[in-house]
Order: structure tokens, then C-alpha cells, then sequence
């Protein structure tokens, strides 16, 4: 339904709306570029302006005068669409979280709004705040804040109550602990900030369900009906299909639960490349739309009174249409749904009218449309490879649709169209995720007819018969099987370091090149035009030099050490929950991001989860040739195939100029019973060859502070300090500021973290001294070279900024 008409059959008036859309989306992206938002005058004063273009035309003619009207269109749509997103964006930040509320215990009446995401040791969810208290005093929260409810994963956290009794639409009394979207900020990373602007989400918190102060349960069915039949639904799944991973991917497929699928199934869909098919696609909602329109149609014709007051094929189009915004409802709303349900409408729409437009020029104006309900979608790498995926399609057909008439037509013609949609996505997907996959298309093949054509209809027509879901679970593990001995095949995935813009743009060209239908002399510029996407240069430092990158991994540690061939990554960061972990969340994307791989050694400071929670992740998905650590001989991460040594004060090798020496812990440390696993953390200081050090600490304690102090004294200074053990008051003592003299010194540590680092005594001492420190949840990732002073080197988070980042605190 998504519109088959040539650009000679369209109207005159057809073509301007093309530059209209485009003015509208080009007034939501200068909006979303800037880095702080526009106050309610601004946005008031663009209104003024659209208004005033608009009116321009009708000024100017009574006047006499000759006003371009489509051009004053275009500028009224510009200004408008810009003002909306603004005047959105200030209400939703005026809607966080007050910093005078975070961290105390807040007594919430409200509705849980979506689907409960069951968790390992709990569930989190969305709630829409009805009421708040503080003490006796009601408070101001955010009408709408994403809550945990965990199984004691932290100490302070009781679940007093089965978290399984949680469905969405009851209505809930919690006690909660709240503080403000505040995400990681990492190079190649996920923007936590954004998507909860996006999603309204203006604080984020914990339930303390305790028997002083119990979780109750007000209402079942209080709200959200919509939801409640998703929760009905994904149930009555779980139930049916005893296999958790299988119940979980036909969740997702029924009523868009992507959350419902494990992280090592999106893996291997992502590696096959068939991800866009597990979730609910815009060929799935065409489907569903279709088979409804038709249907409808057809008995609406049996019908003579209903025939005479409307056609039989229009009354299929508006139901096919109803059908089609009721799936897409149904399954959570999600971009490529909204863009099929946009191209339906604008297609139903123009039938209706009896105009014919050309197809792209629908998918243009369907993403204006989708922009306008949110204006963040243009931020999303879902929002591309959906529009990019169906354009690539519609500018790619063959001329004549009569080609396809045939099985064998039909074969070749999608056979090209998947040809079409695996080379011209490429870059795309290399852009937003530093990988592609290469048996994608092989996967494809497979996937593509069975999932749609059969575990898809399959799995919703078990809404009316359960039993059809077990044959479409066995269907599902089916693929999966067949799915995993393809990602095991060697080059199964290609992957690249994050290119320059102008490498993206070149590739972006040269995948529409290689696709269109255009002479082969100007298809073949497409491979010069894809190189530096698929091999880019990694700016690596010059010889004698290094790069040092203390990543954002909240309460946990991890730094990367880079020199012009070897890269060093010191401790790998913590274990967020029995499903996450910092390996995952942020090394991985940001090592490939930026090419620094393989690892050349990876040093575990100590065996503290802080430190070592997202090393097996680092280890399963990046090449390491050999682990240095201080974990005993029985810890499982020294049980994999590279070679494993024990850090010891007096290691040391040099790696293209730059110098490292292991200055702790002692060979007599490793075997003594009374040293604690911070006590044996590894000390490393790196050196270059202009004599610029680095010195990363772990979770060094005061006596083993003053123990180097003693044994190397000035030998410790170092323009850069990792601050030991986080800021923690048993480190960073007088002796050892005064022997290491930093010019900067950096904190790792957690956004509001339950152990108070840095105490406010050690950062007491550290202002004593002059000395500059950079704090990982004010400043991101921060990223130094050696051939430059240490304050000249921006934070991640201030690097690039945007107006939703969470600034709480002074730069």
C-alpha cells in the first residue's frame, strides 16, 4: 500500500511538498543541534516568523508585490517545525527531576505505564507519577520516571514483595529513591540522555519496598489498556512456550517486547544481519494492513447497503488502514511501524482525494510526519536504516511492474531487492555500528520467507489459537539453529573503525551508486567510494608518544593506553546487573569505534567486579593476546587460551618509544594471605619518550601508597593520576600527593554512587595542592595525549554538547 505512482503521472502541485517536508526536517535537526536549548522566547519569536511567512504572500499581493509563496511556505514549515521541537524539548527538561530531590526517599502513588522488563534480579519498568510526597509535604517529581525493582542487588535494596506481581496499567504506592537521567558519555556510545528525553523519562530510581515502608498494590486494571493486552499477550506467550528465548522472540514479533529477547539472541541476529525481523517491521505491519484491507473489502462488498455509501475498495483501504495503526499500537509504536502507518495513511489519503503521487515523495512526507510526532527520532540509527532501507527500494525498482509477473519474476525480483537492501544499508550500518554483517544476505534469504511468511502470521493468529505458538516456536528455534552455524563461519561479520564525515558522505554515495539503475562505468565508482568506509585510518599517536582514555564506565574502572602499534587496556570497568556490564555497554563499541584492537594486553588491576565486571564480555568479542592480573590462579578469566603472567614490580617492556614499568604489587605480596585484593592492585606508570607519565593505580590503600612513597619517592611523579580506589578516604594520602605531584588527576567513579567516592576530605587535599581534577561523571570519557598538556584535553561530555545532557555540576 505504500504507493506505486511515476513522477510524470504526479500533479504539478505534487513536487513543492517534497521541499516543504524538507524544510520542516531541516528546521527539527538545526533544533536538535544546538547545545542548549532555546528559552520559550526564542521559540515564541519563531513562531512570530512562521506566522509572518505565511501571511507574506497575501501582504505582498494586495501591495502588489510578488511574493515566491512556495518559498514563504517552506520558511513558515522551517520556523514552525524548529519552535514545536524547541518548545517540546524546554518542557520535557523543565520536567527532570529537581537535584534537592535525588537520593531521598520519595513516596510515589502511581500507574506502571508500560511493559514490566523482567530482569536476572528484578524488573524495571515506567511509572506515571500521580502524586508525591516527601515526609508529610507533597513534592513536584517528573510525571513520568523509569523505575527498578530489584532482588537485593544492592545492599540497601529489600524486595519485600514477588516483583512478578508487577503488570502494567495497576496502579502502584512505592517508596523510591530518585535522581536525574544521568548516563554514561563515552566515544561510540549510547546516549542514556537522550532517549530519556525522548521518552519523557525525567528521572530514573529504585524501589525500597521494606516492611516500615511496603509497595502496594491500589489497583489491577487502572489505566493503559493498550499495555494491559501487550502484558496479557506476552503472558499467555511465556505460558505457552516453555523455552524462555523462543517465548521471548515471539513476544517481540506479536507485540513489539524487544526487550523480551536475550542479549545473546540480539547478538546472533545482529551478526546475521536479520535483527530488522525479530521486531516489529514495516513489512510486517504492510502485511497485516493488507491481508485486513482485503479482507474487508471483500465482505464489505456482500453487502448492497454498504456498497451504495461507500466503494468496496475504498472502505478496504481505510480498514486495511485501521488494522494497520491498531497492530503497530498494539506492538509498542516503534519508528519503522510509525513510518508504514504514515505511508499507509498518506497513500489511503491521496487515493481518497484521486491524486497520484510518486512513491518517494510518500516516504518523504511520511517522515516529516513521523519527525513531527517526535522530533528525536531524526537522532536514531533506526530512523535511517528504515527510510534508507524503503528508498533504496523504491528509487532501485525496475521500471515495469509487469517484470515481476511469474514465480520466477517474483524470485528474481525479490532476490534483487534483498540484494538491493544488503549493499545499499551497508554503510549505513557500519556508520551507526562499526559492523556488518557479511552472511547477512545468505541469512536473509532464510529468514525473510519464513519469519514473514510464516512465524509472524503464526504467532499472531495464536492470540485466537495458543496452540499455533508452539509451532511457531518451533519454527523460531529452527532458525536459530540454522542462524548460529552461519555466525560461526569465519568473516561472519565485517568490522571498522568509525571513519571520518567525510568517508561516511563518500560512502553514502558510492552505496547509492552501487545500487541505482545507472550505466556500470558510473555503478563501479561505488568500490574507491566505500574504501575509507571499510578501511579507515585509525589516528594512532606518532612514535614515542601514547594516547590515554579513562573511560566513563560509572563506579568501575577501565583506561585505555595507545601507542602508533600496541594497545594497553587497564582494568575493564564493573558489572552493572546479571545482564550488564561495562565491557558490553562501553569498551567494545568504543575499542572497535575507534580501531584500537587487538588488544595487546589486558592488565586486571585486582579481582574487584568494579574493575574486572566487563572482562569476559572484552574478552569474548575482541581479540586479547595476553592478560596480566592479580587474580589468583582458580579465578575463571585466567582459564581462557592467552597467555597469562602476574603483574610484579619490576616488569617492565617498552612498545614504540613509550616505556612501561609495573611498580606494585611485590612478589612476596602475591602469596601473602593478610593482603587484600585491593592491597595487590597493579600499579602501571607509562612514560614517553619526551618524558610526559601517566600513572593508573587501581585501588591502591594509604599503606601501600606510603610503602612506594618510601621505595621510589620523586621517581613517582607523573603529569596524569589515576586517583586510587576512586576517591576513597583510605587513599590518596598527603605523602603520596606530595611524592606523585600531578598537574591532573582523574576519579572514575559512579553518578551519585552509595559509597560517597571522592570523599570530600581527599578532593580537600587535592585542591591543598592546585591540583586539576576531572571527574568521570561531570566529565565523561577524557582523553589525553602525551604530546600535549594535560588540561588541554576536552571531556566526551562537553565535547560535542547537546542541549539534553544532564549538566548538575560546574565544568
Amino acid at each position: 500500500m505504500g504507493g506505486d505512482g511515476e513522477g510524470s503521472g504526479a500533479p504539478a502541485g505534487a513536487w513543492p511538498v517534497a521541499g516543504w517536508a524538507l524544510a520542516a526536517l531541516f528546521g527539527v535537526a538545526a533544533q536538535l543541534a544546538q547545545p542548549v536549548p532555546w528559552p520559550h522566547g526564542v521559540n515564541l519569536a519563531l513562531i512570530a516568523v512562521a506566522a509572518a511567512a505565511g501571511m507574506a504572500p497575501l501582504a505582498a499581493s494586495r501591495l502588489g508585490w510578488r511574493v515566491p509563496w512556495r518559498l514563504a511556505v517552506a520558511l513558515a514549515l522551517a520556523a514552525l517545525a524548529a519552535a514545536a521541537a524547541g518548545s517540546r524539548a524546554q518542557w520535557r527538561l523543565d520536567e527532570r527531576l529537581a537535584s534537592s530531590l535525588e537520593g531521598q526517599d520519595l513516596r510515589l502513588t502511581g500507574v506502571v505505564a508500560d511493559l514490566p522488563r523482567e530482569l536476572p534480579d528484578g524488573v524495571r519498568f515506567a511509572f506515571e507519577v500521580e502524586s508525591a510526597t516527601l515526609g508529610a509535604a507533597a513534592v513536584r517529581v517528573p510525571p513520568r520516571v523509569s523505575l527498578g525493582w530489584y532482588r537485593g542487588f544492592e545492599d540497601e535494596v529489600r524486595l519485600a514483595e514477588p516483583f512478578t506481581a508487577l503488570r502494567a496499567g495497576q496502579r502502584w504506592q512505592f517508596t523510591v529513591r530518585l535522581k536525574r537521567p544521568h548516563g554514561l558519555r563515552n566515544p561510540h556510545g549510547f546516549d542514556f540522555e537522550l532517549w530519556a528525553l525522548e521518552e519523557g523519562i525525567g528521572a530514573t530510581g529504585h524501589v525500597r519496598a521494606t516492611a516500615q515502608a511496603p509497595a502496594r498494590l491500589l489497583d489491577h486494571a487502572a489505566a493503559h489498556p493498550v499495555e494491559r493486552a501487550r502484558q496479557a499477550i506476552r503472558d499467555a506467550i511465556a505460558a505457552r512456550v516453555p523455552d524462555a528465548r523462543t517465548a521471548g522472540v515471539l513476544a517481540a514479533l506479536t507485540v513489539g517486547d524487544q526487550a523480551a529477547i536475550e542479549r545473546a539472541d540480539w547478538d546472533l541476529f545482529r551478526d546475521t544481519g536479520i535483527a530488522h525481523l525479530v521486531s516489529i517491521s514495516g513489512l510486517h505491519v504492510t502485511m497485516f494492513a493488507w491481508l485486513a484491507g482485503s479482507l474487508a473489502s471483500g465482505l464489505w462488498r456482500r453487502s448492497a447497503w454498504a456498497v451504495h455509501r461507500l466503494p468496496a475498495v475504498l472502505a478496504g483501504r481505510w480498514l486495511g488502514l485501521a488494522a494497520a495503526v491498531a497492530y503497530a499500537l498494539l506492538a509498542g509504536w516503534g519508528l519503522p511501524a510509525q513510518r508504514t502507518v504514515a505511508m499507509i495513511a498518506a497513500t489511503v489519503l491521496l487515493a481518497t482525494l484521486g491524486l497520484r503521487w510518486p512513491a518517494p515523495l510518500v516516504l518523504l512526507v511520511a517522515a516529516a510526519c513521523v519527525v513531527a510526532g517526535d522530533p528525536w527520532a531524526l537522532l536514531a540509527p533506526g530512523f535511517w536504516l528504515s527510510f534508507v532501507a524503503v528508498g533504496l527500494l523504491l528509487v532501485a525498482a525496475p521500471e515495469s511492474p509487469a517484470a515481476r509477473r511469474g514465480w520466477r519474476a517474483a524470485t528474481k525480483a525479490g532476490l534483487r531487492s534483498q540484494a538491493v537492501a544488503t549493499v545499499g544499508l551497508a554503510p549505513l550500518s557500519l556508520m551507526f555500528f562499526q559492523q556488518v554483517s557479511l552472511v547477512g544476505a545468505l541469512a536473509n534469504l532464510l529468514a525473510i520467507p519464513l519469519v514473514t511468511l510464516l512465524v509472524t502470521p503464526l504467532a499472531l493468529l495464536g492470540v485466537v489459537l495458543p496452540p499455533l505458538w508452539s509451532v511457531a516456536g518451533a519454527l523460531v528455534q529452527a532458525l536459530v539453529a540454522a542462524l548460529q552455524v552461519l555466525a560461526q563461519w569465519s568473516g561472519a561479520v565485517w568490522t571498522a573503525a568509525a571513519a571520518p564525515p567525510w568517508a561516511q558522505a563518500a560512502a553514502l554515495l558510492g552505496g547509492a551508486l552501487a545500487v541505482l539503475p545507472l550505466p556500470r562505468s558510473l555503478r563501479l565508482l561505488a568500490v574507491p567510494l566505500l574504501l575509507p568506509l571499510l578501511w579507515p585510518s585509525s589516528a594512532r599517536p606518532p612514535e614515542g608518544r601514547f594516547e590515554l582514555l579513562a573511560a566513563d564506565v560509572g563506579q568501575g574502572s577501565a583506561v585505555a593506553i595507545v601507542t602508533r602499534t600496541h594497545v594497553l587496556l587497564h582494568d575493564a570497568g564493573p558489572q552493572f546487573s546479571r545482564d550488564s556490564d561495562a565491557g558490553t555497554r562501553v569498551l567494545v563499541p568504543l575499542l572497535r569505534g575507534e580501531g584500537w584492537t587487538p588488544i595487546d594486553l589486558l592488565m586486571l588491576s585486582h579481582r574487584d567486579s568494579d574493575h574486572v565486571g566487563g572482562a569476559p564480555a572484552v574478552m569474548a568479542a575482541l581479540p586479547v593476546r595476553a592478560l596480566s592480573s592479580s587474580l589468583e590462579p582458580q579465578h575463571p578469566l585466567r582459564a581462557g587460551p592467552w597467555p597469562h603472567g602476574r603483574c610484579e614490580a619490576g616488569q617492565a617492556w617498552t612498545w614504540d618509544g613509550v616505556q612501561f614499568r609495573v611498580l606494585h604489587p611485590t612478589t612476596g605480596d602475591q602469596g601473602s594471605a593478610s593482603m587484600t585484593p585491593n592491597a595487590l592492585s597493579c600499579v602501571l606508570l607509562v612514560s614517553d619518550a619526551q618524558g610526559r607519565r601517566a600513572l593508573l593505580t587501581g585501588d591502591l590503600e594509604a599503606a601501600q601508597e606510603d610503602r612506594l612513597v618510601r621505595a621510589l619517592g620523586a621517581g613517582l611523579r607523573s603529569d596524569v593520576l589515576l586517583v586510587p580506589h576512586h576517591g576513597s578516604a583510605t587513599s590518596s594520602s598527603e605523602a603520596w600527593l606530595d611524592a606523585v605531584q600531578p598537574r591532573l588527576a582523574v576519579v572514575q567513579h559512579g553518578y551519585r554512587n552509595r559509597f560517597g567516592h571522592p570523599a570530600p576530605a581527599v578532593m580537600a587535599r587535592y585542591a591543598e595542592r592546585a591540583i586539576a581534577v576531572v571527574r568521570s561523571d561531570r566529565c565523561g570519557a577524557w582523553r589525553w595525549r602525551s604530546d600535549t598538556p594535560p588540561g588541554a584535553q576536552a571531556c566526551e561530555r562537553t565535547a560535542v554538547p547537546r542541549y539534553w545532557q544532564d549538566r548538575p555540576f560546574p565544568p
